[in-house]
């Protein structure tokens, strides 16, 4: 069974738009996301100045894949989560050092133009006023001064922290660490506690990137019908993610089906659905770099047998209680356990006489933002701003039987706020939607 496109004028005119809009997008300019604002650029910036009571910092940018050795899927480019974090900027071997000099300072380091080399890689962003303005950072050099002038500011027990972005980066300025006797410390810590709290324009992002994924959820159950393969559902799925302003998958997609639904992170997603079977699906749309993610389990032939949907049931009750556990001053443990009593008090017979906790082996959350496992600490208590995941399972190996049901959520002043409340999760609902027609894509 293969699928075809029933919106060929929308792609096209996707298509009319990206072959019209000024490239490249050194700052998310021209994508669908957007830029970041400079002031949350600037508000971030500070409040990292803040944290490093005098030390320098100093952070990096990822570098560029290479398509022959590094065989990338998406594009050659995702930028370091850290560096775009605090400057906004898609370009590739850059630096940002902060308390350079002096205390508050901000200096950016950027690659400069090489026109020739251009023509291959597209434009790069180079020094300049438009790297100030979407930078929001005044000072602005040439790369070529870097090491110079890192030498400088890295005087004999000098305290610095450090985000190098990648090996590469982390070996160009080691020796220069060394030989300066500076006192050195990571920075992941650091900007992680920065992180977990997200603004206004973070929660913009995820947003989005959480409604185009609910969209991809329910065109997976319009689809999907026994004798479909589960690449033909990704395939479903991340058309609408593209089709939609994602710009890539937060992680490989999982479509598993039958005995599939009970490997944790299977992405092979190559196996035929029989009739009876159960789908599951893990995804995330990346929007503006940031990820959802969104697990459903939902029956191939429409409707849940007896046996599927009472477990179902039981891991949905689990999943309430994780979620009524998460309010400010609450952790990811406090849910974790309340997920697992209500398993313990309500399993029944359902597995053999024990608790169906036994079967669910993985924890309750973890966080979620530019990476689908985000940075912070995982007891760290709840804060308003912070965003995780609840997804209870229950995976029975032997039945072929695995069920996931993942919700993202936000910490509110007051408790909580279900960002996937769009998508249903009840047994019914999710029955009578895959009785709708597909909006996207048809089988043929």
């Amino acid at each position: 069974m293969r699928l075809r496109h029933v919106r060929a004028g929308l792609l096209w005119a996707a298509l009319a738009v990206a072959a019209s809009t000024p490239a490249p997008a050194f700052g998310q300019e021209g994508s669908p996301a957007g830029p970041v604002p400079s002031r949350f650029l600037e508000a971030r910036r500070a409040r990292l100045l803040e944290s490093l009571q005098g030390r320098v910092a100093v952070i990096g940018a990822d570098r560029l894949r290479d398509i022959e050795g590094d065989y990338p899927q998406d594009s050659d480019f995702r930028q370091d989560a850290d560096f775009f974090y605090l400057t906004g900027l898609e370009e590739p071997e850059a630096w940002l050092v902060l308390n350079a000099g002096r205390a508050g300072a901000q200096v950016l380091y950027l690659m400069p133009r090489d026109p020739a080399n251009e023509t291959w890689t597209g434009k790069r962003l180079g020094p300049g006023p438009e790297a100030r303005r979407l930078s929001g950072i005044e000072d602005v050099r040439d790369l070529g001064r870097f090491d110079e002038d890192l030498a400088g500011w890295l005087t004999r027990g000098a305290r610095v922290v450090v985000s190098p972005g990648n090996a590469q980066n982390r070996a160009l300025i080691e020796p220069r660490l060394t030989q300066s006797a500076a006192q050195v410390e990571q920075a992941g810590g650091m900007i992680a506690n920065l992180r977990m709290i997200k603004d206004e324009d973070e929660v913009r992002r995820l947003r989005r990137a959480i409604e185009i994924t609910m969209e991809a959820q329910r065109e997976a159950w319009r689809l999907v019908q026994p004798g479909m393969h589960e690449y033909e559902i990704e395939a479903a799925i991340e058309y609408v993610f593209r089709s939609e302003g994602a710009e890539r998958v937060g992680f490989p997609s999982i479509v598993g089906s039958g005995p599939n639904t009970t490997t944790l992170h299977y992405d092979k997603n190559r196996r035929r659905t029989e009739p009876g079977d159960l789908l599951l699906t893990d995804i995330g749309a990346e929007f503006g770099y940031y990820t959802a993610d969104v697990t459903r389990t939902a029956p191939v032939s429409g409707t849940f047998t007896p046996r599927q949907r009472v477990v179902y049931e039981l891991v949905l009750g689990a999943s309430e209680a994780g979620l009524a556990a998460v309010r400010p001053g609450s952790n990811i443990g406090a849910a974790h356990a309340a997920a697992v009593r209500y398993m313990d008090a309500n399993s029944g017979d359902l597995c053999g006489g024990r608790s169906c906790s036994v079967y669910f082996i993985h924890g309750l959350s973890h966080w979620l933002g530019m990476d689908v496992h985000d940075v912070g600490g995982m007891m760290t208590p709840f804060q308003p701003g912070m965003v995780l995941t609840v997804e209870p399972g229950i995976y029975i190996e032997e039945e072929g039987l695995g069920i996931r049901i993942e919700d993202d959520v936000l910490v509110t002043a007051t408790g909580h706020e279900l960002l996937t409340a769009g998508l249903p999760r009840k047994p019914d609902e999710i029955e009578a939607l895959m009785r709708e027609e597909p909006r996207w894509v048809k089988p043929r």
